[in-house]
This record gives structure tokens, sequence and C-alpha cells, in this order.
């Protein structure tokens, strides 16, 4: 059974859910590389490579690792579940209707449990074997999205698993995805709570769910304590779904008695709080400069419960260290900036996600080897264990080894 319990950010890493690169990065062309949210195209053999050292870095500190995929496959049971999920993903696919919509649900269900999976998260080409037909037939559908390959789009983001779902405390927040291009990947989530054996959805409290209508991602949520979380109002996450997290997690007396709502610039750079943001230690955390602005302020909200109105209040502050120190209910906390803050090395390590480490337990984290100017300062200057995992593929896709993982499990601290 998997039991989700997560009450900060940097106690000893016990389970997490990763997702291994597959034929869906191979999907990948220059035309429509924007659109699917990627700047280049990686190489598929190498990138498996790396993300196996990843998998394998983290069980050999004693984490135990699952694959979405896997977890997703062991939900349907049934040829009922498996027909709902394909009822799900092409009614997420909303530009299929009528005779199209049709022939790919026909399709799906010709296919086995495993290989229905493997067509949905890598995309269904036009040409796929089953379905060339359909533009032969003269489908109005099929004849004008011509150009475009694919009946269903590949999904090369997810393998950045911490941003569809988190856990927070005991329960989960089903990211509602802001990209079009990322909607579904919270569709899997999902379909796991409800359908795996593993979960009990009994005691997996849902606290936000994927139908909520503003945008908020996994990438923007942080547990800092067993009283407070930190989100980021960001590119990705509105200030009303944080808002309304903020109430939930009040109401559902979860334990959770803060919510720190930080303001970081709407730029793709910087796309999650934990792009630009991460904790290593209960008063260490990594920082990205240039999330400041000219005046080097940071602007972040302290959301409580409000009870005497049975809503919230809010008190702002311009400076990030102040406003950690009160939710956290520490003197002092300490920063290491990306690159050591230089013109030069903070913003070429940030592009490679210098701050987005994954801690395993306080002072241990794992971080990609290409930013070592970040990583020498991690060690000798706060000694910090550094387990560094190769870089060259899993980087292009612009994110680190805390985008790569969605903790399900640590000890608390």
């Amino acid at each position: 059974m998997i039991k989700p319990s997560i009450y900060s950010e940097i106690g000893k890493l016990e389970s997490v859910l990763l997702k291994r690169p597959g034929p869906e990065i191979e999907n990948l062309t220059p035309n429509y590389l924007e659109d699917l949210l990627f700047d280049e195209i990686p190489f598929l053999k190498e990138m498996i490579r790396e993300h196996d050292v990843f998998a394998d870095t983290l069980r050999q500190k004693g984490t135990e690792v699952y694959y979405l995929d896997e977890l997703l496959l062991e939900a349907i049971t049934t040829d009922k579940l498996k027909e709902r999920l394909a009822d799900e993903i092409l009614d997420e696919s909303n530009h299929l209707y009528g005779y199209v919509k049709e022939r790919v649900k026909e399709y799906l269900l010709n296919l086995s449990p495993k290989e229905m999976i493997d067509a949905i998260i890598g995309g269904i080409r036009k040409n796929a074997q089953g379905l060339k037909d359909i533009s032969e037939r003269k489908s109005l559908l099929a004849s004008v999205a011509a150009v475009y390959p694919f009946y269903i789009s590949p999904l090369p983001n997810l393998y950045f698993t911490r941003d569809p779902s988190v856990v927070i405390g005991n329960g989960i927040s089903i990211s509602k995805m802001n990209k079009q291009a990322r909607r579904k990947e919270s569709l899997f989530v999902r379909f796991i709570l409800t359908h795996n054996e593993r979960f009990h959805s009994s005691c997996t409290q849902i606290l936000m769910d994927r139908d909520f209508p503003f945008s908020i991602e996994g990438g923007d949520i942080l547990v800092l304590s067993p009283e407070a979380v930190a989100i980021g109002i960001s590119e990705r996450t509105s200030a009303a779904a944080i808002e309304q997290l903020a109430k939930n997690l009040f109401a559902y007396e979860t334990g959770f008695k803060r919510v720190l709502a930080v303001d970081i610039p709407k730029k793709r750079a910087f796309m999650h709080l934990y792009t630009v943001f991460t904790m290593i230690d209960q008063d260490l955390f990594s920082i990205h400069p240039e999330i400041s602005n000219m005046h080097g302020e940071i602007f972040s909200f302290i959301i409580e419960p409000d009870t005497d109105v049975g809503g919230i209040k809010i008190n702002t502050h311009t400076k990030i260290d102040k406003a950690l120190c009160e939710v956290l209910r520490l003197s002092k906390v300490r920063f290491v900036e990306c690159g050591g803050g230089d013109v030069i090395a903070a913003p070429r390590e940030q592009w490679s996600d210098g701050t987005n480490t994954l801690a395993i337990a306080p002072g241990v984290l794992v971080a990609y080897d290409r930013n070592q100017v970040t990583n020498k300062i991690f060690r000798e200057e706060y000694g910090i264990e550094v387990l560094e995992i190769p870089s060259g593929e899993l980087s292009r896709g612009r994110g680190g080894p805390r985008c790569m993982s969605m903790p399900l499990s640590r000890a608390k601290v």
C-alpha cells in the first residue's frame, strides 16, 4: 500500500513517483516544440540512461521508486475501467468529435492495456496502422487538420511528475494544468488515486481537484513544515487557486496553519517556484537572485485562517527572509544563491536548474552535474552532501531533479 505523507521538503525520502522518458520524446519535431513546451529535442536513448541513474541514486539511499505508467496499468483491472480511461482521454482531446473520435476510441480499445497507455502518452499519429483510412473517408476534421500529424498529442513533459500533483500532509492536490499541452497529465493521477488499490481513497484526501476553474501546478507548492506551505504565484499558478487551496487546508483540519504565497516573475525561465527556490535544510534554501525586483524585494503574502468570519487574513511582506522566519518560527534563515549570484554563472546555471535540487534528507540533495559553481558552493560553504546525476539530455526539457520527482512519503523531521 502507498500511504501519502509529506510534512516537509527535507525529511528522508521514503517513496517517490517518477516517469521514465519514452517514445513521447521522439514524437517531438521542430514544428511543434513551442506548442509542446520544449526548446529542443533530447536524445531519448541517453535521456533514459540519465533518468535510470537518477532513479538508482534514489534507490541507493533507501527510497522506493514507483513509476506513473506502471501504477496506471495496475489501475486498469477490467475492460470497463480501460474504456473509462479511453473516454476520459478522448474527452480531454476536445478537438476530436464524431466519426474520428469513434474510430480513435475503437483503435484504443483494440490495444492491450499497456499498449493503450503507451499510445496515449506517446501520441497517436494519423498514419497509425488502423487509422489511415479516416482521411480516405474524407472526414472534414481529418482534412482540415491534415498538417498536424497527431490525433492525440504526445505528452513529453510527463517525466516532470511533480507538476500534475503534490502530496501535502496526508492529502493530495491534483493540478489544473495551465498549458493545454499538459492538461491530460493530472487526469492520470486522478485515475490512479481512484482505481489503483495501492491507494485508499478514503485515506487520501483530495485537497484540490483538476476541475477547479483556475490553474495551479505542483511545481509551485513546497511543504515547508507540518504547519506551513509555500506556493508560488507564477506563470502557471493563479492567486485565485492559491486562495482556495489555503482555505481547503484550513477547513479540512490538515494541521497546516499558514500558507506563504510568493510572487515570482511571470516568465518561462522562472515558470514555477521550485525552479527558483527550494528547501535544503530546516533553515537553508537555494534561491535564484533574479526573482527579486530592482529594489531587492520579493513580495510574499502570509495567509492564515480568520476564525471570526470563517475566511482568511493576509499579511504582506517585501522581504522573503522575514516571511520565512515568521511561518517557520525561526530567528534566521540562510540562502544559497544559484551560481553564487555571479552575473554570468547565476543565469547560466539557472537555465539548467541549478536551484532545482531534490532534498532526500536534511542536508543531502540530488543535483545536475552540469551546475558546477552552485554545487561547489553547496559542498564547500554549507557542508551539503551533493549527489550529482548526469544531465546532458534530461536538462533539455528545462526541469531538474525536483521537477522530475513527486515525493509520496517522507520521514518526519
